[in-house]
């Protein structure tokens, strides 16, 4: 079973990931107009390093903490937007929508893949 897993952890870890990260972009593009919002978004492979366990510190003794590092605790950074405007907002209405155009077909690839691996996985089980 524990094989099972971590031939599809990657793909799960990344869906939820990608999800996260639109659900992000959404709320930006949807607060381009509101004054003084300031636009997030999350790093990614940072993240999914992260949540692979890529991301541990080492320790020289048994005894110290396991601990993770990434951007900080939910993973979500402040973008830098190119050109100031005078209210405050950071949101770059065309850079938030490639970004978001972008992470959806990211996340139908990764859902694409899941699928094979879930269907090679059945194939499999059926034998054959």
């Amino acid at each position: 079973m524990k094989f099972i897993e971590g031939h599809l952890k990657v793909h799960s870890e990344s869906l939820a990931l990608r999800s996260k990260r639109n659900e992000i972009l959404s709320s930006n593009i949807a607060n381009a107009g509101t004054p003084n919002f300031k636009a997030k978004d999350l790093d990614f492979t940072e993240m999914l390093n992260n949540k692979m366990g890529f991301g541990e510190v080492n320790t020289s003794n048994q005894r110290h903490f396991k601990m993770t590092f990434g951007p900080n605790e939910q993973g979500v950074k402040f973008r830098q937007n190119v050109t100031p405007s005078k209210d405050g907002n950071t949101v770059e209405l065309h850079v938030e929508q490639m970004q978001f155009s972008e992470n959806v077909m990211r996340y139908q690839s990764s859902l694409e893949f899941l699928n094979r691996k879930i269907s090679g996985l059945m194939s499999a089980i059926k034998g054959e």
